[in-house]
């Protein structure tokens, strides 16, 4: 079997891989469980972001109409006092809206089920919801591609490194002009429709996506012009390549953009059904 096809299979393994470990983990991927009541079982997805503008709708399946259900919430990192409202039942389903708020803006909230006489808390620790703006599929579709290209271009540039073959530099090309696209020009767009900025890492904040997107664009950039002077420099193109493996392994979302409420007054939001 031809080598080059089999570096390119390797390469689009490590990116699949990445990629499903990137949606998989996070502070904004919902919260998968199941309850058993009465020995039947009640399964829930519990969402952790929403773009909702009149505020995030949390439902669960239960069909067993005996059972009820309320909700606590309140505003993350607040000095709020906790809120409670009754889940409203709609056919076979529980639900509730949760309250509106800005983007960056984090509402936390715990579910309990009720069926003669005894509780059922779905979750042990409250689960925090972030809120966002809708991103045009114009700007997120080509961002996720090319964040997908420059990982599949970055793999295949390490091992090309790896197995001292001829075609690095063009390769280590691609790689940078995908990540300078969809991570960082793109990128901005992203985090401007969703947050409201185009830029919250360093120097301007602590946003881990934007800093560790260009900690990878500026490891890429440097390999590319080492690569150009010196096209059989193998150890630049593997060092970049394990950065931006890296960079995929840390969570997306993780210490995103937030609003910190603990600096103003004590609320209790009111119900929204």
């Amino acid at each position: 079997m031809n080598q080059s096809f089999v570096l390119w299979i390797l390469a689009f393994i490590v990116t699949l891989a990445s990629a499903i470990f990137q949606r998989k983990t996070g502070p904004t991927h919902p919260v998968y469980g199941k309850q058993i009541i009465d020995d039947k079982e009640i399964k829930y997805k519990l969402i952790r972001a929403s773009d909702d503008t009149k505020g995030a709708f949390i439902f669960l399946k239960v069909a067993d109409t005996s059972i009820s259900g309320d909700i606590s919430f309140k505003r993350y990192k607040s000095n709020d006092v906790w809120s409670q409202a009754t889940l409203q039942r709609t056919n076979d389903s529980l639900g509730f809206r949760l309250p509106p708020l800005p983007a960056a803006g984090k509402i936390t909230y715990i579910i309990n089920l009720h069926k003669n006489g005894n509780d059922y808390q779905l979750t042990d620790a409250p689960v925090v919801l972030r809120y966002k703006g809708s991103v045009p599929a114009l700007i997120l579709v080509p961002h996720i591609v090319l964040m997908f290209l420059a990982m599949l271009f970055s793999s295949r540039a390490g091992l090309e490194a790896i197995f001292k073959r001829k075609k690095t530099f063009i390769f280590t090309f691609y790689t940078t002009l995908f990540l300078l696209l969809g991570g960082f020009a793109l990128g901005m767009l992203v985090q401007k429709f969703a947050f409201g900025a185009y830029w919250t890492g360093f120097p301007f904040g602590f946003d881990l996506t934007d800093n560790k997107t260009a900690i990878a664009l500026v490891i890429w950039i440097i390999t590319l012009f080492i690569v150009k002077k010196k096209p059989r420099n193998r150890r630049w193109p593997i060092i970049a390549m394990i950065v931006l493996f890296l960079v995929y392994m840390i969570p997306h979302s993780m210490m995103g953009s937030e609003i910190d409420y603990t600096k103003s007054k004590v609320t209790t939001e009111k119900p929204t059904n």
